[in-house]
């Protein structure tokens, strides 16, 4: 066609998507470390925990050496920072499934999963372990201690695997 003009670059769902999950890793970077910082130093948790939140939730102090669940805890400078390295490499694979995704509870999943990992990951750097510090607790029953970043990497997993199904539904519903 002679003379039909295209008006500049569109901007692609998957630009969009990788926006949309670098901003929500952003967000969830700063509330994450604003928490900790703020109950670390701004706070005397440190020397009166646990804090009695509620009957099934305390505030406490917990320095994970490890990964997720307290698993294979690092005592030294050298698992320090393979531990470091595994969370900065997961988020530059993340960083790359993230300019795949293809609908925004992807996105959003995989955002969540950049900025915890990269969280943790500062709190290695800075303190050489994680800062971990909620607990909820039910009688007997006793959730491992975790912090804003965790949950939102288990949160950012169950986007991630459910975003296909939700996505589906979705189409099914507009259809």
């Amino acid at each position: 066609m002679e003379g039909a003009r295209v008006s500049g670059p569109s901007t692609t769902p998957h630009g969009t998507f990788v926006k949309l999950g670098l901003m929500v890793a952003l967000v969830l970077l700063l509330v994450d470390q604003a928490t900790k910082l703020y109950l670390i130093f701004g706070t005397n948790l440190r020397l009166t925990w646990p804090w009695h939140i509620t009957p099934f939730l305390d505030f406490t102090v917990v320095w994970n050496r490890g990964i997720s669940y307290g698993l294979f805890q690092q005592e030294t400078e050298t698992g320090r920072w393979i531990l470091t390295g595994v969370k900065l490499v997961a988020s530059v694979v993340l960083f790359f499934w993230l300019k795949r995704a293809e609908n925004r509870i992807e996105a959003i999943g995989i955002g969540l999963i950049i900025g915890g990992a990269i969280g943790n990951a500062i709190d290695r750097i800075w303190h050489g372990a994680v800062f971990d510090f909620v607990h909820f607790h039910v009688g007997d029953f006793s959730w491992y201690v975790f912090n804003v970043a965790d949950a939102a990497i288990v949160i950012g997993v169950i986007l991630m695997v459910a975003s296909p199904f939700l996505t589906l539904r979705s189409r099914a519903d507009a259809s």
